[in-house]
Order: structure tokens, then sequence, then C-alpha cells
């Protein structure tokens, strides 16, 4: 079985809480997210649909081990973010972004990471969406690599513009340009 095959997503639930609240509080996920209790805040907001973000488990060969999302740029170009992140009026109003991390820090840097990208770019690649962007911290070299191996190139137009995010976009069709 390819590690594609072994990678499931399931919609994140109230039952999922206490685990994810868990992982957020993990030093190898603070590092990169923010303060656990207000990330899990911002989860709850889109399980019970306050935020249009989609938040999802990570399962590899049916368990769960981290934590992915993808959400709209349309949604997120308010006065407050834009302020906070510019950027989002330089790419497409319909782009969408991705958003992952493992929770068990034992299956971090195996290749899961990279095959869970690759498997939410093909769903969304199927659902009609083709700017999909991805913005890992600049210092976040392993992530920056796993993204890369799965298709995500730096937006040139926006190198050393974006603070301290690097902002990527899967490179297969339509990519942003200036």
């Amino acid at each position: 079985m390819s590690k594609a095959d072994a990678i499931g997503l399931k919609p994140v639930g109230p039952e999922h809480y206490a685990l994810l609240r868990e992982w957020l509080a993990r030093t190898h996920v603070r590092e990169w997210w923010g303060e656990a209790d207000e990330e899990l805040g911002f989860i709850k907001d889109m399980v019970e649909g306050r935020d249009t973000t989609r938040p999802f488990i990570l399962e590899f060969e049916g368990r769960e081990i981290g934590y992915m999302q993808y959400w709209f740029v349309a949604d997120n170009r308010t006065p407050a973010l834009v302020a906070e992140h510019p950027w989002l009026l330089k790419v497409p109003h319909d782009a969408v972004g991705v958003d992952i991390t493992i929770g068990e820090e034992q299956l971090v840097s195996k290749g899961i990471g990279t095959a869970a990208v690759k498997k939410m770019v093909a769903r969304l690649r199927a659902h009609g969406h083709r700017a999909i962007i991805i913005d890992p911290d600049r210092g976040n070299a392993r992530a920056i690599r796993a993204y890369e191996k799965a298709g995500f190139r730096p937006i040139p137009h926006l190198e050393g513009r974006s603070g301290d995010v690097l902002l990527m976009q899967h490179h297969e069709e339509n990519e942003i340009h200036s």
C-alpha cells in the first residue's frame, strides 16, 4: 500500500476536540501554530459553522495522526486579516489555502505530510479549485521541503512581500501571476 492509499481525511467533529487540544499543545506543533486553546477555538468555529474553513482529521493507516484544513481566500479578506496579511489581496479571489500539522511527532518527516497534501490537492482540484496555496513560516524548512515535494512552488511576485510566511502555489495549473 502506498502512503497516499494509507491517508484518510474525515471531517472534524466535537468528538475530536480533546485530541486536537492535545496535539495543539505539543511542542513540535506549537512551534508553528498558535496557542492551543486559541487554535482549538478557531477549529470549533469551523465545526459549528461560524467559519467557512473546512477542518479534517488526518488518518494514516486508519489511525488519527494529525489535522488538515482548507480555507477560502475570499472569506478571509476582512479588513483585520488584510491589515495583518496584505498578500491576501495579491492572490486570486477564488484561491483556496491548505494547512496541515502532524500531531504525532514520531510520524513527522516520514513523507506522510507530503502524501496528505497531495491527496488534499487532488480533492480540491476534483471540486474545481485551480488556485491552491499554502503559506508555511519561512523558518519551517521541513514543511517547505514537504510542500515542494507535493508540487508547491514560491509565488514569484510575492517573494519577500508576505511577511513571515513563504507564499507557495501548487504548480500544475493556472499559476498565480502578477
